[in-house]
C-alpha cells in the first residue's frame, strides 16, 4: 500500500497527457545538453521516471529524446545518479525502437551493468541476450583494475543465464564456475575500510579493519559466508554473497554437464563416495573439473551455513536470515547431491543432526520441507528410513501452522511435487489428508487449483468414503480451525468453566466441553480414522451454524462444488461395486447432514445430483441392489421442495434402471412397489388445494416424475391404465386458479405437453415397451442409446400420428 503522498503522485503522473509529456521532455532535453548536470537533472529525470512508469500503456517519446538519453547514459562525464535514472526510463520504455546501445567497447562495469540492464529490458531476443552474456563473461575473465568491481556484472549474469541459459558456452561456463568456487571459498575474513568522506574531521589514517563476527557476536575463525556480519564489507565479500544468491539457478543450468567420464559407468556409488572423500580433503581439490569443484565448494559453503544457523543471533533479522540461508543451504546441498551421488552419505548425517534440532520449533517449519525433499530423493540410497522425518512434517506442522499462507503454499506446492515419490516410498501421505486439508479450509481460494491436482493422489478404494465425509464438512472443519485458534486467548475461569450439565452457551466454550470435545477432536483429526462415524458431527454442525456467515467459511464452502466433481470423476476410475454402493447410500444420507449455508447446500446438491447419474450409469445393478434406501428417499415429499436436483435425477435413474434389461434381478412387484411410492408422490404435489396453500414444486420433478411413471408401467403393463388416467387430469391440473397462480404459463404448458406425449405413446404398448423397456440385447447398443437421447423428438412424432393435424384427411 502507498502512502496518501505517494498516491498523489502517482495519479499525477497517470493524468499527464501526451501534449503535456512532449513539453516536459523537451524542458529535459535542454537541462541534459546543458554545461552540468547537477540536482536539477536528477529532480526532472526522477519526475520523467514516474511519469513513464506510472501507467500499465507505454508512454511514447521523441526518438531524438531517446537517442540524447543513450548519450547521456554512456558519457563519462555524466554523474552515476544521473546515468541510473536515464537506464530506468530506457528500462520503462522498452522494447524501444530507437536504441543504439551496444556493450561491446565499455570498459567500466557499473556502466556496463547499467548498460546490459536495458538491452536485456528489450524482450527475450536471443541474439541480444547472448551478445550481453559473452561481454560479461570476457570482462570477468580478465583482471579488473581498482574500483572496478565485478559484483555489478553478477546480477547481469544471473538474468542472462534466467532469460537464455544455452547462450554461454561449456568453456564460458567453466570459467566462471572457477570464479565462483573461489569467491565462494576464498573471501576476506577481515571487514573491509570505511570510504573517507573527506570531510574537516576525516583521518587521514584510518583505523586497521578489525575481523568478519558471527551472528552471535563471536570472531569468525571460519571462511567467510552470507551469515559473516562485518560494519563494511570487501569486493570479494560482495562476491561471496552475490555468488551464493546465484548460486541454485546456475548449478541447475550448468552443474549438470559433463558429469560423465568414459570410465564413470565402471564405479559404484560407494566407489565414487570415497574417491569424493579422498578429493576433498586434499591438497589437490584445484584439480578437479571446474564444475566438480564448484560443487565441492558450494558443498563446504552450505554446511558452514548450517553450522552458522545453530547459533543464538543478536538481531532478529539476522535469525531471520538465518533461516532463509538455510532453507537454501539444504535446497542445494539436494541438488548437488542430485548431480554427484557421492556427495549423499556426507549429507545424510548432517542434515539428519539438523532436523533433529530444529523440528521443535515451529518458526523454522519452512527449513523442513527442503530437508523432508533431501531424504525422499535420496534416502532409499543412503538406506536411512525418513519415515520418522515424514511423520513429523505431516502431523505436527499443518496441525500448528495451518493460518501461515506462505508455509501453506509451500507445504502444499511441497506434496503437489512429490506425489509420485510419496504415493511409492510412504503411506503417510494418505494416511494424513485430514491435515492436509486443514490448509485448504483456511486458505480456499489462494490453494484451490493445487489441491484440484493433490487430490487424486489422495484418492484410493481405502480413503474415498472419508475425504467425501471431509469434503461435505470443509466449511464446517474451517469454522472449528477459527475457534481453535481463539481457544487458547480464553481468559482461565472462562476455561475451567466445564461443567458436564451445563450445555454450552457458545462455540468457544463447546471447545472444552465434555460434550463436544470428541467432536472437536474427530473433526479435527491428524490422521485418516475410517473407522470412526462421521454421523456423530451433526450436533456440532448445528453448534457451529453461528460462524456460517464468516467470511472464511463462506469462501471455503465455494471451493465444495468444484473438488465434489473432482472426487466423483477420480473414484469413477477405480470404484467396484460395493464402493459405488456405498457412495449412494452416503450421497442420499449425508443430504440430510450439510452445514446450514443455503448456497453451499444448494450447490453441492446440484453437483450429488448429477452425480448420483453417474454412478447410476457405472452400476445400473444398484437401483434393484439399493430399493430399500432409494424408496425411503423418493418417498419423502419433502425432498422434493428441499433436495430437488438430487430427488429429480434419483427419480430419473429409477426409470431408467429399474429393469430386467439391465438387472436379471428386478421383479414385476419392486416395479409396482416404485409405481406406487412415485404415484403417490406425484398425487401428493399435483392435487388440488385451496387457493392460499397450494405450493410450489420445480416444473422439471413433475415432468420427470411423470416419465418414469410411464416407463414403469411399459414395463408392467397392468399399470398403464392408472398412469393414462393420472395423465388425462394433468389438463385440469394446470387449468386450475390455485395453481396458474404459483407456476408461470411456459412451464404449465411443458407439463400439460409432456402428460399428453406420454399419455398418446401409452396408447401403443409395444411402442412404448420397446422404447422404454429394450430387450436385453438391445439395450446397451448405440441404437437405443439414440433412441433415449432423441426421447422427446419421438414423443412428437407419436403424438403427430395420433393427433393429426386440423383438416387432414386420411386418403
Amino acid at each position: 500500500m502507498f502512502t496518501a503522498a505517494a498516491e498523489s503522485f502517482l495519479k499525477q503522473a497517470r493524468e499527464i497527457q501526451e501534449e503535456e509529456l512532449r513539453r516536459f521532455a523537451s524542458r529535459v532535453a535542454a537541462i541534459l545538453q546543458g554545461p552540468e548536470l547537477g540536482p536539477e537533472a536528477a529532480d526532472c529525470l526522477q519526475r520523467l521516471h514516474l511519469t513513464v512508469a506510472a501507467t500499465k500503456y507505454p508512454r511514447k517519446l521523441d526518438g531524438k529524446f531517446v537517442e540524447l538519453l543513450q548519450t547521456v547514459l554512456c558519457s563519462s562525464k555524466s554523474p552515476e545518479q544521473i546515468q541510473v535514472l536515464c537506464a530506468a526510463i530506457l528500462r520503462e520504455m522498452s522494447p524501444c525502437n530507437d536504441l543504439i546501445l551496444s556493450c561491446d567497447e565499455i570498459q567500466d562495469t557499473k556502466l556496463l551493468s547499467l548498460v546490459c540492464s536495458v538491452l536485456l529490458a528489450q524482450g527475450n531476443k536471443k541474439a541480444e541476450v547472448s551478445a550481453v552474456g559473452q561481454r560479461i563473461v570476457k570482462v570477468l575473465e580478465r583482471r579488473l583494475p581498482e574500483r572496478q568491481g565485478a559484483r555489478y556484472l553478477l546480477p547481469v549474469l544471473s538474468n542472462v543465464i534466467s532469460l537464455s541459459p544455452e547462450s554461454l558456452t561449456e568453456e564460458q561456463t567453466n570459467v566462471v564456475s572457477k570464479k565462483m568456487a573461489d569467491w565462494l571459498r576464498y573471501a576476506s575474513v577481515q571487514q573491509g575500510v570505511a570510504q573517507p568522506s573527506g570531510g574537516f574531521f576525516s583521518n587521514p589514517r584510518t583505523r586497521q579493519p578489525g575481523p568478519v563476527t558471527e551472528v552471535d557476536g563471536a570472531i569468525a575463525t571460519d571462511f567467510f559466508t552470507v551469515l559473516s556480519v562485518g560494519q563494511y564489507y570487501t569486493e570479494d565479500q560482495w562476491l561471496n554473497v552475490q555468488a551464493f544468491s546465484m548460486l541454485r539457478h546456475w548449478l541447475l543450468c550448468y552443474g549438470a554437464k559433463g558429469l560423465k567420464t568414459p570410465n564413470s559407468d565402471d564405479k559404484s556409488g560407494m566407489d565414487r563416495s570415497v574417491m569424493s572423500m579422498v578429493s576433498t580433503t586434499s591438497t589437490s581439490s584445484r584439480l578437479l573439473l571446474p564444475k566438480d569443484r564448484l560443487r565441492e565448494k558450494a558443498f563446504e559453503y552450505c554446511q558452514r551455513l548450517i553450522e552458522q544457523s545453530n547459533r543464538r543471533p543478536l538481531k532478529k533479522d539476522d535469525g531471520d536470515l538465518q533461516k532463509a540461508c538455510l532453507i537454501e543451504a539444504v535446497t542445494i546441498i539436494d541438488i548437488i547431491c542430485k548431480q554427484d551421488s557421492s556427495y549423499v552419505y556426507r549429507a545424510v548425517s548432517f542434515l539428519k543432526i539438523l532436523h533433529s534440532r530444529i523440528s521443535g520449533d515451529t518458526t523454522y517449519a519452512r527449513a523442513l520441507l527442503p530437508i523432508a525433499q533431501f531424504f525422499l530423493n535420496h534416502g532409499k540410497m543412503a538406506a536411512v528410513d525418513s519415515d520418522a522425518i515424514y511423520k513429523h512434517l505431516f502431523t505436527d506442522i499443518p496441525a500448528q501452522l495451518f493460518h501461515n499462507p506462505s508455509l501453506a503454499f509451500e507445504f502444499v506446492q511441497f506434496c503437489k511435487d512429490n506425489t509420485q515419490l510419496f504415493t511409492e516410498t510412504s503411506s503417510i501421505f494418505r494416511q494424513s489428508f485430514p491435515n492436509l486439508f486443514k490448509f485448504l479450509a483456511w486458505n480456499s481460494p489462494p490453494l484451490i487449483s493445487e489441491f484440484v491436482d493433490l487430490l487424486p493422489f489422495l484418492l484410493d478404494a481405502g480413503t474415498a468414503i472419508e475425504i467425501f465425509h471431509l469434503l461435505l464438512d470443509l466449511p464446517c472443519l474451517t469454522a472449528a480451525l477459527d475457534i481453535q485458534l481463539r481457544s487458547p486467548a480464553l481468559p482461565t475461569s472462562e476455561k475451567a468453566a466445564c461443567d458436564p450439565a451445563v450445555k454450552p452457551a457458545t462455540c468457544l466454550e463447546a471447545f472444552r466441553h465434555p460434550l463436544y470435545k470428541s467432536m472437536f477432536q474427530y473433526l479435527l483429526r491428524t490422521k485418516s480414522a475410517p473407522e470412526d462415524a462421521p454421523e456423530r458431527l451433526i450436533p456440532l454442525r448445528q453448534l457451529l451454524g453461528s460462524l456460517a456467515s464468516s467470511p472464511r467459511v463462506v469462501q471455503c464452502a465455494e471451493t465444495v462444488p468444484v473438488l465434489l466433481e473432482l472426487f466423483f470423476r477420480v473414484v469413477a476410475e477405480f470404484a467396484d461395486g460395493p464402493l459405488i454402493n456405498q457412495l449412494v447410500v452416503l450421497l442420499l444420507q449425508r443430504s440430510d447432514q450439510l452445514y446450514e449455508i443455503p448456497a453451499f447446500k444448494d450447490d453441492v446438491y446440484r453437483v450429488l445430483g448429477s452425480q448420483l447419474v453417474m454412478l447410476c450409469k457405472l452400476r445400473p445393478a444398484l437401483v434393484v441392489e439399493l430399493s430399500t434406501e432409494i424408496l425411503e428417499f423418493s418417498g419423502t415429499v419433502s425432498n422434493i421442495q428441499n433436495k430437488e436436483a438430487i430427488f429429480t435425477h434419483m427419480v430419473w435413474a429409477i426409470g431408467e434402471y429399474m429393469s430386467v434389461s439391465y438387472d436379471k434381478r428386478c421383479t414385476v412387484e419392486q416395479i409396482n412397489q416404485f409405481f406406487e411410492t412415485l404415484e403417490a408422490m406425484l398425487f401428493e404435489i399435483t392435487q388440488l388445494r385451496p387457493l392460499a396453500s397450494t405450493p410450489s414444486y420445480a416444473p422439471r420433478a413433475i415432468s420427470v416424475l411423470m416419465a418414469t411413471l410411464t416407463k414403469l408401467a411399459a414395463r408392467s403393463q397392468d399399470l398403464i391404465p392408472r398412469v393414462s388416467m393420472f395423465l388425462s387430469k394433468m389438463r385440469t391440473f394446470v387449468q386450475s386458479p390455485a395453481v396458474t397462480s404459483v407456476y408461470c404459463e411456459e412451464d404449465l404448458d411443458e407439463i400439460l405437453i409432456r402428460a399428453t406425449e406420454l399419455m398418446n405413446l401409452l396408447k401403443m404398448p409395444s411402442v412404448a415397451q420397446f422404447v422404454f423397456t429394450p430387450p436385453v440385447d438391445v439395450a446397451s447398443t448405440r441404437f437405443q442409446r439414440e433412441v433415449n437421447d432423441s426421447l422427446p423428438f419421438a414423443l412428437r412424432i407419436v403424438t403427430r400420428l395420433l393427433e393429426p393435424a386440423p383438416g387432414f384427411m386420411p386418403g
